[in-house]
């Protein structure tokens, strides 16, 4: 059976050509003109994935996004903008996005995203993938079918839901996903294609920002006045959680 999407997209030659190629790329497309009929058709039948222009007239992208998050719907989520200032980025990933392309954009970087944000409906494998650094005794993460546990943070992977210590904290699909591959790896350094490959399933190349602005925000969740930072930068590697 086909893999539907959802797209919204007010400008008509986006639309149409998106529209087109996604067809023929096997996916069922229904596509829409504005936020208002992006909402309703996501009420009427849930995509299993959508796509949503940021800038739309009446209820934008983000607007659109917002509502979902918060009717707990989690069905992920493609911005496409044409805004490309880390602040612009971010204003998506706080409204619920799960990743974005900028325009004007590649048609093959749509799919391999749609191909990387629908990948993520099976479970994320546990451990490896590092760059040998071993972990420290002791760190290492306290695992089970629905829960992981290590430097302070506990995920119900069931029920998608991550706390620090007794604070639970708020986070997009992408992020939770982010956290737990960490959590899972506490000690171990995991270099910038592993994460990529795990995360997006596609490795956007050393001039992507993509993963800094993800691992920023995380990082705006997780740290608390006084406790210590969690998530590390290991330069010209990668990242790693642990407490120092």
């Amino acid at each position: 059976m086909s893999q539907t999407v959802l797209l919204a997209e007010d400008d008509r030659a986006i639309r149409h050509a998106l529209e087109r190629a996604l067809t023929l790329e096997g996916y069922a497309v229904t596509a829409v003109a504005d936020g208002v009929e992006a909402l309703a058709q996501a009420h009427k039948t849930p995509p299993d994935v959508l796509v949503l222009d940021v800038m739309m007239p009446g209820i934008d992208g983000l607007q659109v996004c917002r509502v979902l998050r918060a009717e707990g719907d989690r069905t992920p989520i493609l911005m496409l903008t044409a805004l490309v200032e880390t602040a612009d980025r971010i204003a998506g990933l706080d409204a619920g996005a799960d990743d974005y392309v900028v325009k004007p954009f590649d048609v093959e970087e749509v799919f391999a995203r749609l191909r990387a944000l629908l990948r993520r409906t099976s479970p994320v494998p546990a451990g490896g993938g590092g760059t040998g650094t071993g972990a420290e005794p002791g760190r290492e993460a306290q695992t089970s079918d629905r829960q992981v546990e290590a430097a302070g943070i506990r995920m119900d992977l069931q029920a998608r839901r991550a706390w620090r210590d007794r604070r639970e904290l708020e986070l997009t699909r992408t992020e939770f996903e982010l956290l737990e591959l960490l959590v899972r790896n506490a000690g171990i350094v995991l270099d910038h294609s592993t994460i990529y490959d795990r995360i997006w399933g596609y490795d956007f190349g050393p001039g992507s920002k993509n993963l800094a602005v993800y691992v920023g925000y995380l990082r705006r969740k997780l740290d608390e006045p006084g406790a210590p930072q969690l998530i590390h930068t290991v330069r010209g590697v990668g990242y790693v959680l642990r407490e120092d």
